[in-house]
């Protein structure tokens, strides 16, 4: 027994080993890297060297520290370590050059202290792409390294306060960004911030009414202008090589003129339209429970691109009374209605969605069963052919996120409330109060990390919107229609003179 076990431990062991040993070495690349961006173009010795790598080595495994009490599974995501790692290098890479390249500018024309050019480096860029690609914490702890490496690279600890400022603004103003425009406006007030934090340096040194006091301000506006340049142009870049979503790229997939989505329109209207007010119950619990609003609409939006395939065998999408499933054998049925989960995935890849929309795609309906083929089999079932349950669950997996989980409640009690024939709110809270109770005791909640509170807020939310899609409305004089001759004569149309 021990003998078994020991390989096993050896084998953890050695595993366990490895990971530590490729952080290690992010950790050293990505000092050194940092390091040599530090000391480019000065005359230090090999002692400063040593000491200027082992603190920069320092501010990252501090950094490093955060994350992982933060965001306790970055620690395998070796992704978003590179991204952070490369932000960091390439933002003082981008500083560095630029300020070597302002520098010899103001030597040539020998104007002014090519140290007051420094307020134009645009160390921001990386807290505002920390900010749009990871999130706002991860911004804030970035902008203080950054600050931090930027003063021992000038050996100036005012300087490490502009950078902090300029820094903090920009990742503030980039939360929740919705347009490309807000980038520049996030922009905008870095110039604003950059300018009235250099003119304090200024006055703390005693040189604020000097003669460069213009250039100060002048660099420091222009900081903002090549931030918000530069973060538009590079944003795409590392959206694409990280294949990261942000709400930017999120916002362009809800235009419903979309190829998908259009498709979707012509082909299987009855989706389209539960796929629309399936968007709006996910969004709507998605702000009660603080999680991506935009994210959960987007989701429900292609959760069931799929049905673009075969959309008739869809009871939304049957216009006429005939019913294609009575002719198949309740298996049959199961099989086609299973099969639009992985149809929307090719279609999805296919279109190139986002990785995260295409993992809500295949887990909306998680490891549920399909309940009125189940049924319907079990009547019709025989000794001779073996039945279980198994054969008409959906293969999952389980919504692993609480984004997944939504527009898995969202779209079945969307569906469940079309059935209802008393649309009272009393009725539709019965309704919704069974559904996620289901949902919650199948165990296609487990994995997705709801408390009971989230669950009693997306009750409630679910409640109110579906209580006022389905309000009541007067009967409008002159317009009534009677079911028995509906087909014979028009209704009598008023004349308002």
């Amino acid at each position: 027994m021990k003998n078994g076990k020991l390989p096993e431990q050896k084998k953890q062991f050695f595993l366990f080993d490895k990971n530590i040993q490729l952080k290690i070495s992010l950790l050293l690349v990505f000092a050194a890297v940092l390091n040599a961006s530090l000391v480019w173009g000065q005359t230090i010795n090999l002692e400063s060297i040593a000491g200027s790598f082992l603190v920069t080595a320092l501010l990252l495994l501090i950094l490093y520290k955060d994350f992982i009490r933060y965001k306790p599974e970055i620690k395998q995501d070796y992704k978003i370590l590179v991204l952070i790692g490369t932000l960091l290098s390439g933002n003082l890479i981008i500083g560095r050059t630029l300020f070597y390249i302002l520098q010899g500018f103001t030597k040539f024309l020998g104007t002014s202290d090519p140290y007051l050019t420094s307020y134009a480096v645009p160390l921001a860029i990386g807290s505002m792409l920390a900010a749009l690609l990871i999130d706002i914490h991860t911004a804030i702890v970035f902008t203080v390294i950054t600050s931090l490496l930027g003063g021992l690279w000038l050996n100036d600890p005012l300087y490490s306060i502009f950078i902090f400022a300029s820094g903090l603004t920009g990742a503030y103003g980039v939360i929740r960004c919705k347009k490309r425009s807000a980038i520049w406006r996030a922009g905008f007030y870095v110039s604003l911030v950059s300018i009235y934090t250099a003119l304090v340096i200024s006055l703390f040194k005693e040189q604020l009414f000097t003669i460069n006091t213009m250039l100060v301000a002048g660099s420091a506006f222009a900081n903002g202008i090549i931030v918000a340049t530069l973060v538009s142009a590079l944003l795409p870049l590392f959206e694409y090589l990280f294949k990261l979503t942000t709400d930017i790229s999120l916002l362009e997939l809800l235009d419903l003129n979309q190829p998908l989505m259009r498709e979707l329109l012509v082909e299987a209207p009855g989706t389209y339209h539960h796929s629309i007010i399936v968007g709006s119950l996910a969004e709507g619990a998605a702000e009660a429970v603080g999680v991506n609003p935009l994210l959960a609409r987007v989701s429900a939006y292609y959760h069931d691109i799929g049905k673009i395939k075969m959309p008739d065998y869809f009871v939304e999408n049957q216009i006429t009374s005939i019913n294609k499933h009575e002719k198949l054998t309740p298996r049959m049925s199961s099989m086609i209605l299973l099969s639009h989960v992985k149809e929307g995935v090719e279609l999805a890849k296919k279109h190139k969605l986002p990785q995260i929309v295409i993992d809500i795609i295949q887990q909306h309906h998680g490891t549920s069963i399909q309940t009125f083929f189940y049924q319907k089999a079990r009547e019709q079932h025989d000794s001779l052919t073996p039945l279980t349950e198994e054969d008409f669950r959906y293969p999952g997996p389980k919504p692993q996120n609480r984004v997944a989980a939504l527009v898995l409640m969202a779209d079945a009690v969307e569906a469940a409330s079309r059935v209802l024939s008393d649309t009272s709110p009393a009725r539709v809270s019965l309704l919704v109060e069974k559904i996620i109770n289901h949902c919650f005791i199948d165990g296609q909640l487990d994995n997705c990390e709801l408390t009971f509170k989230d669950i009693r807020e997306i009750k409630t939310n679910f409640v109110y919107l579906l209580s006022s899609m389905y309000h009541k409305r007067i009967n409008y004089p002159g317009f009534e229609i009677e079911n028995e001759d509906t087909y014979k004569r028009p209704a009598n149309a008023q004349i308002f003179k």
